[in-house]
């Protein structure tokens, strides 16, 4: 096989033809950002982030699929991902989850110790977080401290501290992130309970929408009570107004438990984050002294 072939593979393996996935690892990440540099971060910290995101969430794929490598091949969606169709072998795929993880690693070596010592259980989430759909009612939390370890460790690159509003921030986001999971849960319930995996859908049940608009409240409530901590005002405000008028959509999409639309309400988070975000910097713009 060609270099170009073998290269095509990986891009696969590490999802990068679908880039949701980094975005939603992403704009977490920046909110932290935001906040810890005052609305002013250092060009080289947001790079250093952005960089490591993508890192992480690509070595974080590759962790799922080697996981889920007996079970992919027994769903629809992911039949055709190159571990069940042997397009790579499963140590192939740990070496490039660790030269991954390795990289991610060499990123923050120039940032404050404290970013570093954060590190150690950012990637014992993102390694460990695919096997909890064996034990745990919801690995959706899981996945969200996981998604949302970037935070403090924005605060510990910027400020060298964690203070309270950072833990709350990861908090909000395990929220955002068990909504909007559960929504994509949803579209592979039928073939997680034939294979035995656990997720949010099926524990919540006949309630599972209710408990995705419960948790986009639940988030929103969170995120509102940061942003008045750190002094945020009326942009900030209208961000998370926003981002509620499009949970609002979601709902529109999700009430009927129809796969598509499900799915396509998953995708849609990316405008969740990105509303807040948009308002975060607009606020910090306008109101730079808080």
């Amino acid at each position: 096989m060609r270099l170009s072939e073998r290269l095509r593979i990986y891009e696969r393996l590490m999802r990068l033809d679908k880039p949701i996935g980094i975005l939603l690892l992403m704009w977490p990440t920046l909110w932290g950002v935001w906040f810890a540099g005052m609305g002013h971060p250092s060009a080289f910290i947001v790079w250093i982030f952005v960089l490591g995101t993508v890192l992480m969430r690509s070595a974080g794929c590759v962790i799922n699929d080697y996981a889920d490598r007996n079970f992919d091949g027994h769903v629809e969606r992911t039949r055709h991902r190159p571990l069940p169709t042997g397009e790579v072998k499963p140590a192939e795929a740990l070496a490039l989850a660790v030269v991954l993880a390795v990289l991610a690693f060499l990123l923050i070596l120039p940032l404050h110790p404290l970013v570093r010592w954060l590190s150690i259980p950012a990637v014992f989430l993102a390694g460990s977080y695919p096997f909890t759909k064996r034990f745990l009612s919801i690995p959706q939390a899981y996945l969200g401290v996981a998604f949302g370890f970037g935070i403090p460790m924005a605060f510990a690159a910027i400020q060298f501290a964690v203070p309270v509003e950072a833990w709350v921030l990861l908090i909000a986001n395990v929220f955002w992130a068990i909504a909007y999971d559960t929504e994509y849960a949803m579209v592979d319930r039928p073939d997680d309970l034939k294979i035995g995996i656990k997720t949010s859908a099926i524990t919540f049940g006949r309630f599972d929408v209710a408990a995705v608009m419960v948790c986009y409240a639940l988030f929103l409530a969170l995120m509102a009570w940061v942003g008045m901590e750190l002094g945020r005002g009326v942009f900030y405000m209208l961000g998370l107004l926003v981002a509620a008028a499009i949970m609002v959509y979601h709902f529109m999409l999700i009430r009927g438990r129809e796969r598509d639309r499900c799915f396509r309400a998953f995708l849609h988070n990316n405008w969740v984050g990105l509303a807040v975000f948009v308002g975060l910097v607009l606020d910090y713009w306008i109101k730079p002294m808080g």
